[in-house]
């Protein structure tokens, strides 16, 4: 049994990266906050030049500004760059 683990341990598989998944958002508003599993991750502005990074996986991403109504959805992101483009529907007067 020990023998396994030092033999599985030298083999490099540690060292495995693998590709992540990139969120970049394109909001309307631009300022609009986006949050991944209900934690704030950026805006709209922000993530449109850096994509927020992450392992591949299913997450909930929210949309939300002041004065929008907030848009969520459940989003399978697999590895490489995702493009989500978004115009928050405002909350009348």
């Amino acid at each position: 049994m020990m023998t396994f683990a030092l033999l599985a341990a030298g083999c490099g598989l540690q060292g495995v990266r693998r590709t992540p998944a990139r969120l970049q958002v394109v909001s309307d508003p631009p300022s609009a906050r986006i949050l991944v599993n209900d934690r704030l991750v950026g805006t709209g502005e922000t993530l449109a030049e850096a994509p927020h990074e992450t392992r591949p996986g299913s997450y909930r991403i929210t949309v939300e500004a002041s004065g929008y109504f907030p848009h969520d959805l459940e989003l399978e992101l697999p590895a490489g760059t995702t493009t989500m483009q978004i115009s928050l529907r405002p909350i009348p007067e």
